[in-house]
């Protein structure tokens, strides 16, 4: 049950890695990655690794999204007076 388990998990992980390299909106490529690290977090859990597990949810998907979702907004707000 496990195998298939990590198997969906993959497979969904693989999807969400091509979208966020294929995504044509920076915020989708940013949130796919995030789930991205979300999801290795998971597969870290279930492969009895949980302070690798807690570390990746922390600042790969938690940490790195935000910091990148501010500076996604920062550029654009910056971008917005050069008309």
């Amino acid at each position: 049950m496990e195998i298939i388990i990590l198997s969906v998990i993959s497979i969904i992980m693989i999807i969400a890695a091509i979208l966020a390299l294929y995504a044509n909106k920076l915020v989708t490529a940013i949130i796919s990655a995030g789930v991205v690290s979300l999801l290795a977090s998971v597969i870290y859990l279930l492969l009895a690794a949980p302070d690798v597990a807690m570390t990746e949810a922390a600042i790969g998907s938690g940490l790195t999204t935000v910091v990148f979702l501010y500076a996604l907004n920062k550029i654009r707000k910056s971008g917005e007076g050069d008309g």
